[in-house]
């Protein structure tokens, strides 16, 4: 077992496997790093808290509960974990139609299946979901986000009961209520989106203050200082400053069985997020993560946060990537980030109840812009092939109109269907030409005898491609075929029985098999299943000259007899 497929907390081993000296060394960095990201995640944390349909103070908990746990535990070197934008559409639907108690079942069922993967080492299985599904869903839950907080940007008024949960219905709310916009929500929030923006590109401030921290001040100065008719937090939540607390709410098997879906999206989603940011902050520090127990910590700490008051939680690359640039490199950093919105909870949230909404929702706006990966999009629209295409955009669509769960569903199954049929035109059966004329050109001849014929088979033999077996046919006068199959890197059940029935159609007609140069994997399965032992074990050579003197052996015996 590899390093890297080993279930034990990477702490643990750089613990181990560094100095005093270069533990002294590093340490204070970690910490320097903690304070930085904790800076970066607190407006966010905040922001994706409201997102969710929860409180502002339930996204806090997320980053230190699971934040703590999933570093501590976890198998990367950097990664920061905690509410992300990606989950906000899914547990706001989920709120909106169970209820907390719906998402508590939910997470659980999701942290026990984030754990099972990986105990069972599927760590490795998530990059075989597609680049093109990863993108269509990314971009389609940033679309998705950015709706949902049309509503604050514009301050508009819902009447009563208005509680649209789908993006169809949050669209048609917002035309409806377009009436009801609010100038001053407008301002406060355009002023906040151009601060966003303009801040990244303010040279080494921009990168020392995060953009979000500034737009909070200058929303909560606009507001305040101009008193102005704008919602704040304090208008529409009951802020509090307490420590999260172990709550164990009333669940039952009904409950755990119809959330059983949304468990599954959940875990799929953290598993594919996490991942995908453990691979993107190994490229910046030039490291290796372990998947594996990445994910069982990442099952930990959203079982554990949804037990303590939080959401789901993945890791944010936006957070890892600013762990890194202050310089974190272990996983105390994450956990120093963790410790210090402990402090930022406990002293500075009743503040947050200044916070404009029009702010927030300008943040998640620059929240869902830097997730959409619109470049990506577009460039795969321009080069990849038209299935690609297809699978993308109607990933893409497919989020926004329904949810993730059919969007990956839908997508996977295209996928892997496109990807069988292109396997399989990939697959060739072709027999050998014959040549009599004694002046042709072509060269490398083998002499045959008239009673032999060879098949080459190239690719692999799998479902899609056995009814190309049928396409091997005999002459009347050939008694013995050989096939040639050093071009076959595997064989699965569909083709072994495909194999079978050419054995007994060339036995019906009395010519003899004989098997040329089979690879390992194709092998060992005909081994398995008596197919060996059926044509006979002398049937199978190692190369095509040695098929053929076979062959022309067992025609002199035949006609010596």
């Amino acid at each position: 077992m590899t390093q890297r497929d080993k279930i034990k907390p990477i702490l643990f081993s750089i613990i181990k496997h560094s100095s005093p000296e270069e533990l002294r060394r590093q340490i204070p960095k970690d910490i320097v790093a903690g304070i930085v990201v904790a800076v970066v995640a607190f407006p966010l944390s905040v922001a994706l808290g409201i997102a969710s349909g929860v409180t502002p103070e339930q996204g806090l908990y997320t980053a230190i509960i699971a934040g703590f746990l999933i570093a501590f535990l976890g198998g990367s070197r950097v990664q920061i974990s905690g509410p992300t934008a990606a989950f906000a559409t899914i547990v706001a639907g989920i709120v909106a139609t169970s209820g907390i108690e719906g998402l508590v079942a939910a997470t659980i069922i999701a942290g026990v299946l984030l754990i099972l993967m990986g105990l069972f080492k599927l760590g490795a299985v998530i990059r075989f979901v597609p680049f093109t599904i990863t993108t269509g869903f990314t971009a389609g839950i940033a679309v998705t986000l950015a709706i949902g907080q049309l509503k604050d940007f514009l301050g508009l008024t819902y009447p009563d009961g208005t509680a649209p949960i789908h993006t169809a219905d949050k669209v048609a709310a917002v035309m409806e209520n377009a009436a009801t916009i609010n100038v001053q929500a407008c301002i406060v929030g355009m002023v906040c989106l151009v601060i966003l923006f303009a801040w990244r590109r303010v040279p080494r401030v921009g990168q020392l203050i995060p953009g979000s921290l500034v737009a909070l001040f200058a929303g909560i100065a606009l507001v305040s200082g101009l008193d102005l008719n704008v919602n704040t937090i304090g208008d529409l939540y009951v802020i509090s400053g307490a420590l999260p607390e172990f709550r164990l709410p009333q669940l039952d098997f009904e409950l755990f069985r119809s959330q059983l879906a949304n468990g599954a999206t959940i875990a799929i989603l953290a598993a594919i997020e996490s991942l995908l940011s453990c691979v993107v902050a190994d490229s910046m520090i030039s490291a290796h993560h372990r998947a594996n127990t990445e994910l069982v910590a990442q099952g930990v700490g959203n079982i554990a946060s949804v037990l303590f008051g939080g959401i789901p939680a993945t890791g944010a690359i936006a957070r890892t990537a600013a762990n890194v640039k202050a310089g974190g490199r272990t996983p105390i950093a994450g956990m120093v980030h963790a410790l210090v919105l402990v402090a930022v909870l406990v002293f500075l949230m009743p503040f947050a109840a200044l916070i404009p909404m029009p702010t927030i929702a300008a943040i998640l706006f620059s929240v869902a812009y830097g997730m959409c990966g619109w470049r990506n999009f577009v460039h795969l629209c321009k080069t990849a092939s038209k299935s690609a295409v297809t699978v993308l955009v109607l990933t893409f669509v497919l989020t926004i109109v329904f949810d993730l769960v059919v969007a990956i569903a839908v997508g996977m199954t295209i996928s892997v269907v496109l990807f069988l049929k292109d396997m399989s035109n990939e697959t060739e059966v072709k027999g050998w030409k014959y040549y009599c004329d004694e002046n042709s050109e072509v060269t490398h001849l083998r002499e045959l005898p008239k009673s032999v014929r060879v098949y080459e088979i190239n690719g692999p033999m799998f479902f899609g491609m056995t009814e190309r077996i049928a396409d091997i046919s005999v002459k009347t006068f050939t008694k013995y075929l050989i096939i040639r199959m050093r071009g076959v890197p595997s064989l699965d059940a569909s083709g072994m029985n495909a194999l079978e029935n050419l054995y007994e159609y060339c036995n019906a007609h009395g010519v003899k098999l004989i098997f040329s140069h089979v690879n390992e994997q194709p092998m060992k399965t005909m081994r398995h299943a008596g197919f060996v032992d059926l044509v006979g074990e002398e049937n199978f050579q190692g190369h095509i000259d040695e098929a053929i003197a076979h062959a022309r052996t067992l025609l002199a015996h035949e006609q010596g007899a």
